[in-house]
């Protein structure tokens, strides 16, 4: 059958067009239980007795002998049934016959929607499936990605938001979706009534699980660690960072470093520094001491190099993943 994007789909639906089988596989369970959820209501749409027409089956611990059998049961008051079946990579070899006759002829009263976080296209029964089924790949957003679609959830939250606070939002919340659903909801929950979202606003209430992950890297890039320092980047970008974002986190880090060291030479105290430099409270201390340590000049050397890199990266100069290594190098041998 038909291999279609999450937006062909949602078009679909919207049509009231449905399929015997659907295939969603993929990383990004979120997205992926929302449109299993979403191909579920479409098909019970006025079904007055749901839960007697929707099973759910985990072949991890169910027999795909009884959530055939659901499938093939007739439904109740109402036109069809649905059946989610969870993790077939874990059918028995023994089992595949049964399912491949159901995929070559499914019943004509139910939807059946296949789940998985991976697929193995080389073998017999993924390839079926794919042939048989209308197929959706969750694969994990990039920054970008992630930006259009939480535009798209903020505009159903009735809330708004400028650019560079929304990717703001993304590079402290990282490429999970369903934690920056929730991030989502509860920015555009306090920026009621207005809906205006602030960057003070993200500052105070974002979770902050990338840049957590940022900072480990500045301070292994402070402490010369540059074996550390090169795991921890390739952890990010392994992540769904975007490099340019990356940059941008780590100038951000020096620079609170560089601006710290200066109020601290005047002699300000740590309240006055902590309210000019917004940091989470459980990494104050180790901060503190970063700056304490350092000398002036190496955050501005490494201020100089990133603004090289980043210039590099603009320019084309070498892909922007090696641009980033090059100056992870670099900064850990200031």
């Amino acid at each position: 059958m038909s291999t279609l994007t999450r937006e062909e789909l949602r078009r679909q639906l919207k049509s009231g067009k449905l399929h015997p089988l659907y295939l969603l596989y993929g990383p990004e369970e979120y997205l992926r239980e929302k449109a299993a959820r979403a191909i579920a209501d479409s098909a019970l749409n006025g079904a007055p007795l749901r839960e007697f027409n929707e099973s759910r089956f985990d072949l991890a611990v169910a027999d795909i002998q009884h959530a055939l059998a659901s499938a093939y049961e007739l439904p109740v008051m109402g036109s069809r049934r649905v059946v989610h079946i969870a993790n077939f990579s874990r059918l028995r070899e023994a089992d595949e016959e049964a399912l491949g006759r159901y995929l070559v002829q499914p019943a004509e009263t139910a939807v059946v929607i296949f789940t998985a976080d991976d697929l193995d296209k080389r073998k017999r029964l993924s390839k079926l499936l794919l042939e048989r089924c209308a197929a959706v790949e969750f694969p994990i957003l990039n920054d970008m990605e992630l930006a259009q679609w939480a535009r798209g959830q903020l505009k159903e939250l009735g809330a708004t938001v400028d650019e560079r606070t929304l990717h703001h939002i993304i590079a402290l919340v990282g490429p999970h979706v369903r934690r920056l659903a929730i991030e989502l909801e509860k920015l555009a929950t306090a920026a009621l009534p207005q809906g205006q979202i602030t960057i003070d606003l993200v500052e105070a209430l974002t979770d902050r699980s990338r840049e957590l992950s940022n900072f480990e890297l500045t301070d292994h890039l402070i402490r010369r660690d540059k074996k550390r320092a090169l795991m921890t980047l390739r952890h990010l970008l392994a992540d769904g960072a975007e490099p340019v974002m990356l940059l941008g986190l780590i100038a951000s880090n020096y620079h609170r470093l560089a601006l710290a060291k200066e109020l601290m030479a005047r002699g300000a105290p740590t309240s006055e520094v902590f309210r000019v430099v917004a940091l989470p409270f459980s990494k104050r201390e180790e901060f503190l001491a970063t700056a304490r340590r350092t000398d002036a000049r190496v955050f501005a050397r490494a201020i100089e190099r990133i603004a090289a890199a980043d210039l590099a990266i603009k320019t084309s100069q070498a892909t922007p993943q090696l641009q980033l290594e090059m100056l992870i190098c670099e900064l850990s041998n200031l």
